[in-house]
């Protein structure tokens, strides 16, 4: 079976970043999706918007881009939306938020959102896919050359607990601490075509395994294939999906740049003619369950003898090497704020040090709130710099 690669012009970028819709009371998930979509304006010929969509859950909507050349061109892309959304949503008493969890609320208490194809989801999956109520985002960078995309998927793969861990918001679940860092990556990461990328060899082999996939019925479209990082031939991008939803939109910068910085970085490697690193699947693996338990506090392997380091050291290691590369992107301050995150904690950090302070969930919600509306950390949980 082949599959057309539709070229990108180059590194360009498309955001997803899913936001929760509190209520301003309660400060729980609030299931009315629906009611804000149909009461936005500027519907496209669809009859949908063009930079906010559904998603499984009637707690979440998705706020796209559209296809941006910079990192800062993204971020202002995603906040004239989100603008618009939080006036909209005030309306309705209803309050936005982002982070790979809601602390308190129930996925017993969900919604479905009427969209057939989730529908048919949720009967094929069952509990697996009635339970998602998480938030991500995910970033799209481009790419002319479709048959670079395997060995970048390959060698991105590599980072995946870099991503995992700086992004990591998701320790509380239902209430609880789960005493992950990210309890998102196991919730989404069970759905029997999502994990990590498996490794192919070239485009021929991923056409043959998508042709396999269908042909045995495992899926219906090769959009569910849900890989933490997979190729998007529609839209000619490598698609990184593993973040946890973040709470700010400089960190949703921050992980645009990197992503952004890596694949042109593989881009140009491969222009010259090297062969791309392409770690050992059982590497990846153990890796991504280190920085879904641990978060920053990783430990983690750094080759194939077993040889390990601290996660911290690595990102702070992998920034600075791209610092020339985001230079000639134009988006070295947002690739910075990867800096703060070490410093003064990444999410499920301060969500954490919110809850040893107050000893109420709740606070935790008002905290996420607060950073989202005014875009910074409202709390410091300590990291690389006070180690």
């Amino acid at each position: 079976m082949a599959i057309e690669w539709n070229p990108s012009r180059g590194a360009t970028l498309g955001i997803e970043w899913e936001v929760q819709l509190i209520d301003d009371q309660t400060k729980m998930l609030r299931q009315e999706a629906g009611k804000l979509l149909a009461d936005l304006p500027m519907l496209d010929e669809t009859g949908e918007h063009p930079r906010v969509r559904h998603e499984l859950m009637q707690s979440t909507l998705e706020v796209v881009t559209g296809i941006c050349s910079t990192v800062g061109e993204a971020k202002e892309d995603l906040a004239g939306t989100i603008r618009d959304l939080q006036r909209m949503a005030a309306e309705h008493g209803i309050l936005l938020a982002c982070a790979g969890t809601h602390p308190v609320s129930d996925w017993r208490d969900a919604t479905m959102a009427p969209i057939q194809r989730y529908a048919e989801l949720v009967e094929q999956m069952q509990w697996l896919a009635r339970r998602i109520q998480t938030f991500g985002v995910h970033v799209h960078v481009g790419l002319r050359d479709g048959s670079k995309a395997i060995p970048i998927v390959n060698a991105l793969a590599a980072y995946l607990p870099h991503f995992l861990a700086i992004t990591a918001s998701s320790p509380f679940w239902c209430g609880y601490d789960t005493g992950l860092a990210s309890s998102r990556s196991v919730t989404f990461g069970a759905l029997p075509t999502a994990g990590i990328p498996l490794q192919l060899t070239d485009w021929n082999q991923f056409e043959d395994y998508m042709d396999t996939l269908l042909r045995a019925g495992t899926i219906r479209s090769i959009k569910e294939v849900w890989w933490d990082i997979r190729p998007h031939p529609d839209f000619g991008t490598v698609e990184i999906r593993i973040c946890d939803g973040v709470p700010t939109l400089r960190e949703v910068g921050m992980v645009a740049a990197l992503s952004q910085c890596l694949v042109q970085l593989f881009d140009f490697q491969l222009d010259r003619g090297y062969t791309l690193p392409s770690p050992s699947t059982w590497v990846v693996k153990d890796n991504k369950w280190r920085a879904t338990r641990y978060g920053l506090d990783a430990i983690v392997i750094v080759d194939d003898e077993g040889a390990t380091a601290p996660l911290r050291d690595e990102l702070y290691e992998l920034v600075t090497a791209l610092e020339p590369m985001a230079v000639r992107l134009g988006c070295a301050e947002e690739l910075a704020v990867a800096f703060d995150v070490l410093e003064h904690g990444a999410s499920y950090e301060r969500q954490r040090a919110v809850r040893a302070r107050t000893g109420d969930l709740v606070g935790v919600v008002d905290a996420l709130i607060t950073e989202f509306e005014e875009d910074r950390f409202c709390t410091t949980a300590g990291g690389y710099g006070s180690r």
